[in-house]
């Protein structure tokens, strides 16, 4: 399918199609989708990964208690242990007291109190299949990248947001960019693949007000370490590419006031894009 032309208008506080903060155009495939349906092939409950029957490889099926409204889950081990954190829990040491064997505390609830059920959804749909909602689609007549909401509704007012982009997240207080927090959820995961998954299709949502981006910018620095160097520095670049958009925000004055570390990186990276513009601007010395 081809890529949705959003038309360029502009407005005050929000970002036009062309403020993406990522290319449209990518390698051949996404390794990150290939590499999880390569796996979920070789793990999917219909063929047991040991060749043994599918009865037993229901006996190895894990619970999972999300939220403070302990909403539950259940996966696959096999699935679940693709992603080191859950390994560790999934093969702990059983209780030395009790008589139940090992089978058993494999299957044991896993409680993730502090974790939303909507982004632990969206982990679990890419262990399974790959990608999660909206799905990333390629059109390999023009070799771009879209969103499978992108033609959805043909007649969305070009200044909405993309739908399904963001989710209401309690831990902010509002709403952030759907892929943010699925990202730092990977993060926490150690799912390496859905970060650049996750990170690709962010760069394909457009239209975000700048009171999302500053709130997703702030969550994203609130969950993930200092030495991340991709998510962060993707927030820093959107809003040096957008100043203009973000000069006539008031929600970015009342945002820096309060500063933070986000607003100091800032700050360095646009020196450094300054620097970068006076170099390329002075005449070359060379002989």
């Amino acid at each position: 399918m081809l890529s949705t032309k959003r038309s360029q208008s502009h407005h005050p506080d929000s970002f036009s199609s062309r403020y993406r903060a990522g290319k449209s155009k990518a390698r051949s495939r996404d390794q990150s989708v290939i590499t999880s349906r390569r796996l979920h092939r070789r793990h999917t409950p219909d063929t047991p990964p040991d060749g043994s029957s599918s009865s037993s490889l229901n006996q190895g099926v894990i619970t999972l208690t999300i939220g403070p409204t302990k909403r539950l889950f259940a996966a696959h081990k096999d699935i679940l242990c693709v992603s080191p954190f859950f390994a560790a829990l999934c093969n702990r040491p059983s209780d030395p007291s009790s008589a139940s064997s090992s089978s058993s505390s494999a299957s044991k609830p896993i409680d993730l109190p502090d974790e939303q059920p909507e982004i632990f959804s969206c982990i679990l749909e890419y262990l399974y299949r790959g990608d999660y909602y909206p799905r990333l689609r390629h059109d390999k007549t023009n070799n771009t990248w879209d969103l499978e909401t992108a033609t959805a509704n043909t007649n969305t007012n070009p200044r909405d947001t993309d739908p399904g982009a963001t989710l209401f997240v309690p831990a902010a207080g509002a709403e952030i960019l759907r892929d943010t927090a699925v990202y730092c959820a990977a993060q926490k995961y150690s799912l390496e693949l859905l970060k650049r998954l996750a990170l690709k299709k962010q760069g394909l949502h457009s239209n975000i007000p700048c009171h999302t981006i500053l709130t997703s910018a702030r969550y994203a620095y609130a969950h993930t370490p200092d030495n991340e160097s991709k998510l962060r520095a993707h927030y820093l670049a959107l809003i040096i590419r957008s100043r203009g958009t973000f000069k006539r925000s008031g929600t970015m004055q009342m945002e820096m006031e309060q500063g933070g570390k986000l607003f100091f990186d800032l700050f360095v990276a646009m020196c450094n894009h300054m620097d970068d513009l006076e170099e390329a601007a002075r005449p070359d010395d060379t002989c």
